[in-house]
């Protein structure tokens, strides 16, 4: 069992008759009554998702992932094909089972593969990547009105937020699991 309280996006729990994945948890705590935890979450098996209110301190079950290390080899229309690192067998895994992680997935990025009952239920990546920076506009000395930080579209298609410094070509870390930009490399 694990607290409401303890939930973030990437876990998995034992919900309403069905097993979920967390993609958003949002912990939210009133002037007056009590705390309560937002959570948007798909279900493994059928691909909905769906939003719920939960009280802070409630418990749910979490649900038991088998993970097996991969290399993302190559994708082929909306399927991207992984090889597993001990047998060298491949695996063809959907976009919509990706999701989110396909901003951030490169070819040769080895990344942990997540099954539950025998089927594939999406991907996690590593903590941080390091992607080129293939457009930006160039940083106007002095233009700090904006916060001091412009779009800078990278090598896979994600879009981040990036300080005026950097510049088209520049090698950057991002952090997978929020999106924001960590430093140069």
């Amino acid at each position: 069992m694990i607290s409401t309280n303890d939930l973030r996006s990437g876990l998995t729990i034992n919900f309403e008759d069905g097993v979920y994945m967390i993609l958003e948890a949002e912990h939210v705590k009133q002037g007056r009554g009590s705390a309560f935890v937002r959570v948007r979450m798909r279900n493994v098996k059928t691909g909905a998702t769906i939003s719920r209110t939960l009280r802070a301190g409630e418990k749910v079950e979490q649900a038991v992932i088998q993970k097996r290390e991969m290399q993302y080899l190559y994708s082929s229309g909306d399927e991207y094909y992984f090889m597993d690192t001990e047998t060298y067998d491949q695996v063809p895994i959907r976009a919509e089972v990706l999701g989110d992680a396909l901003k951030f997935l490169k070819e040769n990025m080895v990344v942990q593969v997540l099954e539950y009952e025998g089927s594939i239920i999406g991907v996690e990546l590593p903590n941080s990547v390091e992607l080129q920076v293939v457009e930006t506009e160039p940083g106007v000395r002095g233009d700090t009105v904006s916060g001091g930080t412009k779009p800078a579209k990278l090598e896979t298609g994600a879009v981040v937020q990036v300080p005026l410094f950097v510049n088209t070509g520049d090698v950057i870390r991002v952090d997978t699991r929020t999106g924001h930009y960590l430093g140069r490399v």
